[in-house]
């Protein structure tokens, strides 16, 4: 008898890789962060995790679904502790400025998360609970606040796209006639890119909360 024909044989079915949410998630924003959006497909994400796609679809129905698990990992990166120890007006400060950084990391997805709805994504209602929560008690009704939330989402955004900005993007090159005193105040600015995104950022967020705080002490 061969070694073959003596070897025990092995019980149970071929391994295959677990899946989970953690790792459906991890994948896929492997994905967009080295192919972009466009190559994330059901198809993609289960040759990336090495499973088939009927296996993939055991975890989760659709794309949306995986969106809205990207839309969580994302949002649970902000720091919203603020909201529970410091003065509103520092709390969102704090929160706008985690935000930015978060999808400073991330600026391939936010065309998606920028319009992707809250509903099934308990991560980024929890967020938007506890800034609600904070502004309205310090005196902003909640509709409001609500607007605060999307104001400062749309400076944080445009904000992340900002910070990976080329250094010669307000550059006038030959056409410097066109907008001369534009061109000289751009040239004055600093020539890291980067400081002068932050520094762009940080005025427009204290501007904003500035305008509050005025606001809440007249009303």
């Amino acid at each position: 008898m061969s070694p073959e024909q003596t070897r025990p044989r092995r019980r149970g079915r071929p391994s295959s890789p677990v899946l989970s949410r953690e790792g459906i998630t991890t994948a896929a924003i492997r994905i967009v962060s080295t192919r972009g959006y466009r190559d994330l497909t059901m198809a993609s994400l289960a040759r990336e995790l090495g499973v088939s796609t009927s296996a993939l679809y055991n975890h989760v129905s659709s794309k949306r679904d995986v969106m809205l698990l990207l839309q969580d990992r994302l949002n649970e990166q902000i720091d919203t502790t603020g909201f529970q120890s410091l003065p509103w007006d520092q709390a969102l400060r704090r929160w706008a400025i985690s935000y930015r950084d978060c999808y400073i990391r991330h600026t391939e997805l936010i065309p998606i998360m920028a319009v992707l709805p809250v509903a099934d994504a308990p991560q980024t209602l929890v967020m938007y609970e506890r800034v609600t929560a904070a502004l309205e008690d310090a005196g902003i009704p909640g509709p409001d606040a609500v607007d605060v939330i999307v104001g400062v989402e749309a400076l944080v955004f445009g904000a992340a796209y900002d910070a990976s900005a080329p250094a010669d993007i307000f550059d006038p090159g030959r056409r410097a006639d066109l907008a001369p005193r534009f061109g000289r105040a751009a040239a004055a600015r600093d020539e890291d890119a980067r400081a002068a995104a932050d520094r762009a950022f940080l005025f427009t967020l204290d501007s904003l909360i500035d305008g509050l705080r005025r606001r809440v002490a007249t009303e």
